[in-house]
């Protein structure tokens, strides 16, 4: 693990089990710091607590004196050898021959001496084991394991690892407190399997909290277990979590480097460090947000028999970032050219590896289910032909939902993405795994609880809809080409940006069951903010994006355009009925929003206006934000979706 100062700050020290989010990760401090003495002794090394190393022998003392004197400090510093070890002894490892072991995460801090590049302190989130008391457990995986808020620990089951369906898994602390891990799903791209427990009790009093060990049922053979320490726990607030290859370079996503938004830091500033040897360095090109990205290394340098793990190194400060990334080489694919479009565009060929899906749909759910029918079947209808959701650690229906609805035909791809405030980062990532598998022309940004139309639409009647074709459709708001397009603007159009109107609870008090176009029909008067769908290769490296909309490269003469709301709008039905909206008070996923828990930025325009911090429903909640009528979705949809059954009207989603 990487050397983490020692918080000072009431909040850590002084842990309160009432307190529903761990402390978050302070300030990094090097090792150096940290006054420990330590004796090295055939190359092991042993950390020593000061105290008794001043001791010295008074002049005079006997020799019976001395030898009982020996006998007593032998025996106690053999009883606290495995505390002082297991605390310590990870936060020194100076010059200690690690090897690189296959299905291991390492991540690479740079000595303190300046005048030697050579000279390195390797971490290893190695397999863990310890002896516990006389119970003997028939498996024992390794593991690296991370402190989410709400003290959930994310425990990452190293690669290739075979496991059990049929086992109960349990996450093991060092004080022989035992909770369960329940399956949380398969990271992309490292086929690596996680679970989820909780931090007990007890263990959150403590000032350091050590990664658990993942182990299965008891055993009756006398397994001898070594007394390795385990590694502290990784803080999701400060750390490298995903790696993504391009054919160009390699983006990493990090929480904790960049702090606020606005505030990045510069390039120059950053290394990525690829666990090769002492560790390869390749300098960072761009920062922005949690987004980084750099070369890839030498490829002679790769070793192609292991992983390799990826972090990045805050130059000044002497600190590689906590990891659970890895690297992956260079992928070979390429697509093929699209002739006639060549032809067409001439120079901007790199427009033109003609993408599977025209317009694709994506956006981060966690725990949307019941929502999921009513959205993908709506925005099916008017023209979207792909839906790219990244589950944020969803734990209802979703995954049978999403398989009857690609048994449907229609088209799902789902990433296991479980970083907590990470909406960002996961758009971002969205772009370069389109590009990777050559998906989308365009790609609309909304959540689920968000529709995008044309008021337009309710003036066309059903004799206009003979064929599929003849549908209204979002793409019709969109340019076939560059140049002056249908709206009159001259220029390549990149973005296209639709503002929203936000409803209320409309009265409702659970879920309508015809559906959230159906029951919500009541708003506030005026537009607020906007949503986008956005031309994949128009998006600027830097893969900035905030509120569902991103920066397009201006200097390739790309912009954006916002239509009027006579063209377009979003439908967001924002504040649902109380049982469903207090659900978005377990977190926000955008990494710049501050939870409504947290009593923070009370005059925010994310936070619901009058709520307050408590998930406590005001008396007149069914009543709130209703200014205006507004049926006009409801009706469209109604007559596309909606039709009589022999148990009366029912729309296309309904289940029941």
């Amino acid at each position: 693990m990487i050397p983490i100062k020692k918080p000072s700050s009431p909040s850590h020290n002084n842990n309160n089990n009432n307190n529903p989010n761990p402390p978050l990760l302070p300030l990094i401090t090097h090792p150096s710091s940290i006054t420990t003495n330590i004796i090295v002794i055939n190359n092991s090394t042993t950390l020593i607590n000061s105290h008794w190393e001043t001791m010295r022998r008074k002049p005079g003392t006997t020799l019976l004196i001395s030898l009982l004197s020996i006998l007593l400090f032998s025996l106690f510093t053999l009883h606290l050898s495995r505390n002082a070890v297991s605390t310590f002894q990870h936060l020194h490892q100076h010059h200690t021959n690690l090897n690189i072991r296959e299905n291991h995460v390492l991540v690479v801090l740079h000595n303190n001496t300046k005048n030697n590049n050579n000279n390195n302190i390797v971490n290893e989130f190695s397999h863990q084991s310890r002896h516990v008391s006389s119970i003997n457990y028939k498996h024992i995986f390794s593991t690296v394991s991370v402190l989410l808020p709400d003290w959930e620990i994310l425990v990452i089951v190293n690669p290739n690892t075979v496991l059990s369906e049929y086992d109960d898994f349990n996450c093991l602390f060092r004080t022989d407190e035992m909770t369960p891990a329940r399956f949380s799903g398969v990271l992309p791209y490292t086929n690596r399997t996680t679970f989820k427990c909780y931090l007990p009790h007890k263990v959150r009093r403590k000032r350091i909290f050590t990664q658990p060990m993942l182990v299965t049922g008891t055993s009756e053979e006398d397994e001898t277990q070594n007394q390795s320490p385990a590694p502290e726990l990784i803080r999701w607030n400060f750390m490298v979590y995903e790696s993504f290859s391009t054919e160009n370079d390699v983006v990493l996503f990090a929480k904790g480097v960049n702090h606020r938004q606005g505030y990045d830091r510069p390039p120059t500033e950053l290394n990525c460090v690829f666990q090769i040897g002492d560790g390869i360095r390749t300098a960072v090109t761009s920062s922005v947000q949690e987004v980084f990205r750099c070369p890839h290394p030498d490829p002679f340098d790769l070793d192609s028999n292991s992983r390799i793990g990826v972090s990045l190194e805050i130059i000044a400060e002497n600190i590689v970032v906590p990891s659970v990334a890895y690297y992956t080489p260079r992928p070979n694919f390429k697509p093929k050219p699209n002739y006639v479009a060549v032809h067409e565009f001439g120079p901007e060929v790199h427009l033109l590896a003609q993408p599977k899906y025209f317009l694709c749909a994506c956006t981060m759910v966690y725990n949307v289910a019941k929502f999921l029918r009513e959205w993908v079947l709506y925005h099916s209808k008017v023209g979207v032909e792909n839906f790219i959701l990244y589950d944020n650690g969803s734990n209802d229906d979703l995954e049978g939902i999403i398989k009857e609805l690609n048994e449907e035909g229609y088209n799902i791809t789902t990433l296991f993405w479980i970083w907590p405030k990470t909406q960002e980062a996961g758009f971002s990532h969205s772009i370069l795994y389109s590009k990777s598998m050559n998906l989308c022309t365009w790609t609309m940004y909304v959540d689920v609880d968000e529709f995008m139309y044309s008021p337009s639409w309710g003036n066309i009647g059903n004799e206009n809809f003979h064929s599929k074709n003849d549908l209204p459709s979002l793409k019709s708001m969109l340019p076939r080409e560059h140049g002056k397009n249908e709206h009159g603007i001259k220029g390549k159009i990149g973005q296209v940006s639709m503002r929203c109107l936000e409803f209320g609870p409309s009265g409702q008090r659970q879920h309508p069951i015809e559906g959230v176009t159906q029951g919500y029909t009541c708003r506030r008067k005026f537009e607020q903010r906007h949503k986008s769908i956005v031309l994949i290769e128009a998006v600027d490296r830097s893969l900035w994006n905030v509120i569902h909309h991103f920066m397009v490269n201006e200097k390739d003469g790309f912009r954006a355009m916002q239509l009027s709301p006579e063209e377009g709008l979003v439908n967001h039905y924002k504040y649902q009925a109380w049982d469903e909206f207090k659900g978005k008070f377990r977190r926000r996923v955008s990494a710049y929003v501050v939870d409504w828990r947290q009593n923070e930025n009370p005059h925010s325009k994310d936070r619901t206006p009058g709520l307050g911090f408590e998930a406590v429903e005001p008396n007149d909640w069914t009543q709130r934000f209703c200014e205006v009528r507004d049926q006009r979705l409801k009706l469209l949809t109604r007559k596309w979706f909606g039709s009589f059954t022999q148990n009366g009207f029912s729309m296309a989603w309904q289940t029941s």
